[in-house]
C-alpha cells in the first residue's frame, strides 16, 4: 500500500526510485567476535592438554654444530698397541661458545659462564679409538650420547684407578683430613692458582662449565691432584638460584635426569667420583636421587656430598649400593675472611681428632687458598695426616 501511495503522489512523468532492502543478519558483530574468541581459546586449551610437547611450549633454540678434526687431534690418536696418547691431546671441540648468566638468588650476584659446545666421536676416521685426556685409561671409557663417559671394565673402576696415591696404612692409624676445593673449571686463573699453590693431596672438584674444563682437569691430574666432577643439582630456590644448564631437577623423570647426568659425565675424564654442585632440594628427594646414585655405582665412581643439605639422602643410598662415600663436615670459607677461615680450620682439626677423619670444603678464593696452605703446614706437628678424598672414603667405609 505504501508503494501505491508513493506512485499516486509522485509528479506526472517522474518515477520514484525504489529503496533497497537491508540484509538482516541473524547475529551482531560483537556476537561474531565473541564466537571467534571462544573458538581460539578452545583450540589453545586442546593443544595444551593433548599436544605432545614435553617442553610445554618453552622456546627452543636449535644450533647446528659442525665437527672438525685438527691435525694435532689426528696425530694424537693412539696406535694399535694401546699406548697412552700424547700429553697435549684433548677432546675435539666444535660449535660456537655460549655465555650463560647464573644469578645467585640470595645475594643477586651475576656470574657469566662461557660454555663451549663439545661433541665427541668414539672413533677416528681410521677406526682407532678417539683421543682421550692424558693418563686416562681407554678401557674405562665408552661412548655416551654426549661424549666419552666412565665404564667398569674387567673389574677396573675409575674410583680406584684415578684415586691419588696415599699412605693408607698410616692413614688407618692416625686422624686424617681431606680438603676439597670446588667450583673449578670456570675461571682458568683461579683454577690454575689452586692447582699450583695447594699440595697434591688436596682434591680438586670441577664444574662441567667453562670454555675447556677438560684441559684444566688434565693439568690438575698432571700435578697429581685427585679430581672429582661436580654435577649441578636443583636447590630449593630454583630457578632464582640457577646452578647452570642441564641441572638435575627433582620433578623430572629418571630418564631425563640420567640424560642430563650423561651430558655432565662427558665434559671431562679421569675423575674418581661425582659431587653435588648446590642441590639442596634434589639430594633430599629420594625418588630423584636414587637413579643417580645407581648410575654412579654402575659407572664405578664414588660420591661426595658437600654437606650443605642437612636432609640429604645420599649417605643411605650410597651405603645401600656400596658406593664409596664421604660427606663434607666444615665449609671452610662460608665467611671468606682470614679470621673466620682460621676458625673453620680449627673446627675441622677438632672433628678429625674426635672421629678419626674429617672433610673440609672451600672455593678457590685467594684468601681461602692462602689460609688453607698455611694451615696444612702445621698438620704434621698436630698429629694429623692430609690425604686425598678417596682415602678418607675408604677409611670411613672400613671403620
Amino acid at each position: 500500500m505504501a508503494e501505491a501511495a508513493d506512485d499516486l503522489s509522485a509528479p506526472l512523468g517522474q518515477s520514484t526510485p525504489r529503496r533497497r532492502r537491508r540484509l538482516g543478519l541473524p547475529f551482531t558483530v560483537m556476537q561474531l567476535l565473541a564466537v571467534g574468541l571462544g573458538l581460539f581459546l578452545a583450540a589453545f586449551a586442546g593443544f595444551a592438554i593433548f599436544g605432545d610437547d614435553p617442553l610445554g611450549g618453552e622456546p627452543v633454540a636449535h644450533v647446528a654444530l659442525r665437527q672438525g678434526k685438527s691435525a694435532d687431534d689426528k696425530m694424537a690418536a693412539a696406535p694399535p698397541g694401546g699406548h697412552e696418547p700424547h700429553a697435549g691431546t684433548k677432546p675435539a671441540t666444535a660449535g660456537e661458545q655460549k655465555t650463560v648468566t647464573i644469578i645467585d638468588g640470595s645475594s643477586g650476584a651475576r656470574h657469566d659462564v662461557v660454555i663451549s659446545p663439545e661433541k665427541f666421536d668414539a672413533r677416528e676416521d681410521n677406526g682407532q679409538p678417539a683421543t682421550v685426556m692424558a693418563g686416562v685409561d681407554r678401557r674405562l671409557l665408552e661412548k655416551g650420547r654426549y661424549g666419552m663417559i666412565p665404564v667398569v671394565s674387567d673389574g677396573m673402576k675409575s674410583f680406584s684407578t684415578y684415586a691419588a696415591p696415599a699412605d693408607r696404612a698410616k692413614a688407618a692409624q692416625m686422624p686424617v683430613v681431606s680438603i676439597v676445593i670446588g667450583g673449578l673449571g670456570v675461571g682458568a686463573a683461579k683454577t690454575a692458582e689452586a692447582i699450583v699453590k695447594l699440595p697434591p693431596a688436596v682434591t680438586l672438584a670441577f664444574t662441567p662449565y667453562g670454555s675447556d674444563p677438560a684441559k684444566l682437569a688434565e693439568r690438575a691430574r698432571a700435578e697429581h691432584h685427585e679430581v672429582f666432577l661436580q654435577v649441578p643439582m636443583e636447590p630449593y630456590d630454583y630457578p632464582d638460584n640457577d646452578p647452570g644448564p642441564q641441572t638435575l631437577l627433582a620433578n623430572l623423570g629418571a630418564e631425563q635426569n640420567l640424560d642430563r647426568l650423561s651430558w655432565h659425565l662427558g665434559r671431562l675424564q679421569g675423575y674418581a667420583g661425582v659431587a653435588n654442585f648446590m642441590g639442596a632440594r634434589f639430594v633430599a628427594t629420594e625418588p630423584a636421587m636414587q637413579p643417580v646414585i645407581r648410575e654412579i655405582s654402575k659407572r664405578g665412581l664414588g660420591y661426595f656430598d658437600d654437606g650443605s643439605a642437612p636432609r640429604s639422602v645420599a649417605a643411605s643410598l650410597a651405603a645401600s649400593l656400596a658406593v664409596p662415600f664421604a660427606r663434607g663436615d666444615v665449609q671452610i670459607d662460608a665467611v671468606p675472611t682470614p679470621g673466620e677461615i682460621d676458625h673453620a680450620l680449627a673446627r675441622l682439626e677438632t672433628t678429625a681428632k674426635e672421629r678419626g677423619s674429617a672433610v673440609g670444603t672451600a672455593s678457590a678464593l685467594p684468601v681461602s687458598i692462602e689460609r688453607i696452605g698455611a694451615w696444612l703446614k702445621t698438620l704434621d706437628a698436630h698429629g694429623i695426616l692430609l690425604v686425598p678424598l678417596t682415602t678418607t672414603m675408604l677409611k670411613s667405609k672400613s671403620s
